[in-house]
């Protein structure tokens, strides 16, 4: 089977999404009988041969002021469209219901693959810090679900992912597929903990908590310190790791400051090191993650494969298959709620370790078995395809030129001010694509 993945974010930009993209090609390439193609968004000087499978990166638009780092793909680029309908995929997975899944609807109709798209992130939050609440917000969700709706499988990352694409206006049927983590269950070796955190001020005895992931706000962070004062003030001694880098870290190190707790909690930056982060995860007692953002929350899950429990906000999406007290915690939105429950339950560490046991035990999922998952189902689309029971999105040629291409170009040239050069580019292109596409037929 060729599988064709597209993505928004890939490295140097790393997240979850990107790490799953990453996982995915790597665990199908290694199969005996697929070959895996990775389109992304290209960033200057970024040298993709390295990789076990190819990486095609086409052309982008920096927008890493506008939108958390990251650049924006142009989808309509002919010449990678061209190559990857030369490599003739058997599917087109989407990962992100912009560029990605404006390049794989021009991909449905030139090679006729089936398109799965996967809702990884809650992109009204996104789009929220991108451009406001107003006029654009509304207008750039409606292209994204229209997207999302062109394509012929939908997948969420978990019940509530879904509950939230619905929130947006989409009206489809989705399939919850887990995404997995690619920790192998365990801990890491005393010698490599030691080797990891021998700079840091780690006392023994001292309750240690974690977080790693971007360092937004949106991810509940405030939450964190604002709890790491109470337990201060109260006289709790702690230390509180911050692993990963992101817009608001400068701010969120002067807040800790400013509460005068310099010497307990601790800004690593990111790190990429994934033994690294194992150490990380296995020297903490308890690992912090109060985001309400996040739709499946990869981090839990390689907290849990390395025996360590997390505490998060009830009915949040990352607290899908969390029973408080048994595999994980589960707290209010709010610092008073945290604080109080590490003081209480650090008052018998072997407890609060027997519950990071469970959650090794119960959730989690490695990558080889998700991704193994994904296959099997991309196998029965496949197999859909060819007896004519899938039921396709496509439209017509000419509704999908004026229904997709089109709107998405002008809102991205509304959005961040695209140059008339590139916008006459985007109409050339758009154009050349329409030709393709009525020759076709």
């Amino acid at each position: 089977m060729n599988v064709c993945l597209l993505n928004d974010s890939f490295p140097p930009v790393i997240d979850g999404v990107a790490n799953t993209v990453m996982n995915y090609a790597s665990i199908i390439q290694a199969r005996p009988d697929s070959e895996v193609i990775v389109a992304t968004p290209r960033y200057p000087d970024v040298d993709y041969s390295g990789y076990p499978y190819r990486v095609l990166d086409y052309p982008s638009i920096d927008t890493s002021k506008l939108i958390s780092g990251y650049r924006t793909g142009y989808s309509l680029s002919v010449r990678e469209i061209n190559e990857i309908a030369e490599f003739g995929p058997d599917i087109v997975h989407t990962h992100c219901p912009a560029s990605s899944t404006l390049m794989a609807r021009i991909l449905q109709y030139e090679t006729g693959a089936p398109v799965v798209f996967t809702y990884h992130t809650k992109f009204d939050v996104d789009i929220s810090r991108a451009v406001g609440d107003g006029f654009l917000k509304k207008e750039t969700i409606k292209a994204m679900v229209s997207n999302i709706s062109a394509c012929d499988e939908v997948w969420v990352v978990s019940d509530g992912a879904g509950a939230n694409l619905k929130s947006l206006g989409y009206e489809g049927e989705y399939r919850v597929m887990f995404n997995g983590v690619d920790f192998e269950r365990g801990r890491a070796t005393d010698e490599k903990v030691a080797e990891v955190t021998k700079d840091l001020d780690l006392p023994a005895g001292v309750p240690v908590f974690l977080f790693v992931g971007r360092i937004m706000k949106y991810k509940g962070l405030p939450i964190i310190l604002d709890a790491m004062k109470l337990l201060h003030e109260s006289g709790f001694d702690f230390r509180c790791i911050f692993v990963g880098g992101g817009l608001d870290a400068d701010e969120l190190k002067e807040t800790a400051l400013n509460y005068g707790l310099g010497q307990k909690v601790i800004f690593t930056g990111p790190i990429h090191d994934r033994e690294a982060l194992r150490a990380y995860n296995t020297r903490a007692d308890l690992f912090l993650f109060p985001s309400t953002y996040d739709t499946n929350g990869i981090v839990v899950r390689e907290a849990a494969a390395c025996g360590l429990a997390s505490v998060l906000i009830r009915d949040s999406c990352a607290a899908e298959g969390i029973t408080h007290g048994h595999n994980g915690y589960l707290i209010e939105e709010n610092a008073e709620s945290m604080s109080a429950l590490l003081q209480e339950v650090c008052k018998n560490m072997d407890a609060v370790h027997r519950v990071g046991e469970h959650a090794m035990d119960e959730i989690y999922i490695s990558w080889e078995t998700s991704v193994n998952n994904a296959y099997e189902r991309y196998e029965a689309i496949r197999e859909m395809v060819k007896d004519g029971t899938l039921v396709r999105r496509r439209k017509s040629r000419s509704d999908y030129l004026l229904e997709s291409a089109a709107e998405v170009a002008e809102r991205l040239q509304k959005i961040v001010n695209v140059p008339r050069n590139i916008r006459n580019t985007i109409k050339s292109d758009l154009y050349r694509i329409y030709e393709g596409m009525m020759q076709n037929d």
